[in-house]
């Protein structure tokens, strides 16, 4: 488990970033927090990290949207208002969870929690005590690779240049 914290929106981005050129198909990153947590922040910007280019919408009224990267796809899912996992397997998305030809960035995965997978990254943001930054908990479950996640934190710091997200 890493434990970060993010005092700006910037920082978030970069983590992002970083984390999001880690990825490879197959993977899952399960996004847990509140309301306004960086969510969206840290997927938009783990998007550009995999290449995607073009705008990165939130998907919370499509509740998915597919982004081609670099050398795979994006399949970004916001369950914020979906009513349960049934409505998941109703719609056949659960066979983007995972993807074979791509990864899988999941907000508000709790809506339909029988339905994630038990290999994934569970990444949680919580807002820091002086209520600008964040804290992000990044904790491998089922499988995924923690050697996967050395040399973040170096990489980000490293990290000087990077498309807006």
């Amino acid at each position: 488990m890493i434990r970060l914290y993010c005092p700006d929106e910037e920082t978030t981005r970069r983590l992002g970033f970083c984390l999001g050129a880690r990825l490879r198909p197959e993977d899952v990153v399960l996004l847990e927090g509140g309301m306004g947590a960086g969510k969206s922040v840290l997927a938009r910007a783990a998007a550009r990290g995999m290449g995607v280019s073009g705008p990165v919408p939130s998907p919370t009224f499509t509740l998915l949207n597919v982004h081609e990267g670099r050398e795979m796809r994006l399949y970004h899912f916001d369950l914020y208002r979906l009513e349960g996992a049934d409505a998941l397997y109703e719609m056949g998305l659960e066979e983007y969870i995972p993807a074979p030809d791509g990864a899988t960035l999941i907000e508000w995965p709790q809506r339909a929690g029988e339905a994630m997978p038990e290999r994934a990254l569970v990444v949680t943001l919580t807002p820091g005590e002086d209520g600008e930054g964040r804290w992000v908990t990044l904790e491998p479950h089922g499988g995924f690779d923690p050697a996967r996640l050395c040399g973040l934190e170096a990489q980000m710091e490293d990290c000087d240049e990077y498309p807006d997200a």
